[in-house]
């Protein structure tokens, strides 16, 4: 069963703007058997141009309900339904927004009938419901009205359905109605419990014994793969023993690898045990070589050094070592990077001062080799790190101290003016390690101002 859905709203963005109109058909698949149609008060003007464009107007919405006195409707008639859109992702985002402000997750099954289209009827020119549409021969009443785009999208799901015969499989790959090969006792409801949020999720077997331990910054997405994962004989073999799914959220992704390495290290569950304990597994590292030249080489993380920072993958390093080679005009050979017994190549250019036929001394040399190694250390010794929460009121903290990590805990920012010191108050103690160290400092270094790439919200010195 299906609720097909269009929505027309006050703009583009689901966390600025607001919905001016909804319609729900729902399809079993033949016919329409129910329907919801109304216009919404979006508490907010509507733009002129969403206006010329819809022709909903501010006088159409002034008496027509708030989205909360329709909710419940709305929970009703998509319960237990795929929730179907053209580009599902615009529709959806906005509705589990709309709820997420009245405190309610809402979550459904989804497809998109884009991604649908695409699969089934390949090679079109476009694929925006207006264009498709009429290619297809599908009229559409009232374009750009919540009502006409989603008849136009029951009509185009017909087609869909009774064009190829392996549309309904299709659809099932597409949702998670594929999913075979799982334990007999499994409900397939605790998959609609699962929130879209970061945090780490447990699997449990028939004994209730702990046998899985992720982490995930989407945990219903990440679930789900592995519950239609059938690429390794470990991966069928897992998912057929998952009996209980449960879940912490954290917000904040650096919490999640604290948490998900604590939890791991404690419980040792069994399909943990042959990975890696951390999502780093090259390194760059440091050493002195006979003639005193301060060197640096990728390796394969291990229990034996801490690297200076860490990487996912050999070539994610590689690229780094490179960039950096070239910031501190380091020697390519001395790095690791170039094997010759002679110069490096970009001595040849002048990027290099010729510390690889020891033209350059090893003092000069590790001058600018130790500002590199600087820059991966913690730039304090002593510090907060402030992020996302579990909720919007939220935020989390880690606390740092004399390079050592402390633990975490949760805060709300606007309770009252804390200070330094009742942040603090918040923090669990947790235990310090090696690949706790990998984690903090090779998610902190993945943070790039230059880039505009902020893993963290802000980092406090105490």
């Amino acid at each position: 069963m299906y609720s097909i859905i269009d929505i027309e709203t006050t703009g583009l963005s689901p966390i600025k703007e607001r919905i001016t109109e909804i319609a729900i058909y729902v399809f079993d698949g033949n016919n329409i058997i129910d329907e919801f149609i109304s216009l919404i008060n979006p508490e907010r003007p509507i733009p002129y141009f969403i206006t010329r464009m819809t022709g909903i107007t501010n006088e159409m919405v002034e008496n027509a309900p708030k989205f909360y006195e329709i909710a419940k409707k709305i929970i009703e008639i998509t319960e237990n339904r795929i929730f179907v859109a053209h580009n599902v992702e615009f529709d959806y985002g906005f509705i589990r927004e709309e709820f997420a402000s009245l405190g309610y997750d809402f979550k459904r099954e989804k497809l998109c009938t884009v991604k649908l289209s695409k699969k089934i009827i390949p090679g079109k020119k476009s694929y925006s419901l207006g264009k498709l549409t009429d290619e297809l021969g599908i009229s559409i009443k009232d374009r750009h009205r919540a009502a006409g785009d989603a008849i136009a999208t029951v009509k185009l799901f017909d087609l869909l359905l009774k064009t190829d015969a392996k549309s309904k499989p299709l659809i099932e790959e597409m949702t998670y109605l594929s999913i075979k090969g799982l334990h007999a006792h499994f409900n397939k409801a605790q998959i609609d419990n699962l929130p879209e949020k970061t945090g780490i999720y447990y699997f449990f077997d028939e004994n209730n014994k702990l046998i899985y331990i992720g982490k995930s910054i989407n945990i219903r997405k990440r679930v789900l793969q592995h519950l239609s994962n059938s690429s390794t004989k470990k991966a069928i073999e897992m998912r057929s023993k998952i009996i209980d799914i449960s879940f912490e959220i954290t917000g904040s992704e650096l919490v999640a690898l604290l948490l998900e390495s604590d939890e791991i290290k404690k419980h040792i569950p069994l399909y943990n045990r042959s990975q890696r304990r951390t999502s780093f597994h090259h390194g760059i590292y440091s050493y002195s070589d006979d003639n005193n030249y301060l060197r640096f080489e990728i390796r394969k993380n291990s229990s034996k050094e801490i690297p200076l920072v860490s990487f996912s993958s050999l070539q994610a390093a590689k690229s780094q070592l490179n960039l950096l080679v070239e910031e501190y005009e380091l020697c390519q050979k001395l790095c690791g990077l170039y094997e010759t017994n002679g110069a490096c190549f970009h001595f040849g250019i002048k990027q290099c001062h010729g510390a690889c036929i020891n033209k350059e001394s090893f003092e000069e040399y590790n001058k600018r080799a130790e500002n590199l190694i600087k820059m991966f250390e913690y730039k304090h010794e002593n510090f907060l790190v402030i992020d996302k929460g579990r909720n919007k009121q939220e935020k989390s903290v880690v606390k740092v101290e004399n390079g050592k990590y402390i633990g975490f805990g949760f805060f709300e920012p606007d309770l009252h003016n804390q200070t330094t010191e009742m942040i603090e108050d918040c923090i669990k103690p947790y235990q310090d390690n090696r690949d706790i160290q990998i984690i903090i400092k090779g998610f902190l270094n993945r943070d790039n101002s230059k880039t505009n790439k902020h893993m963290v919200e802000k980092i406090i010195p105490i």
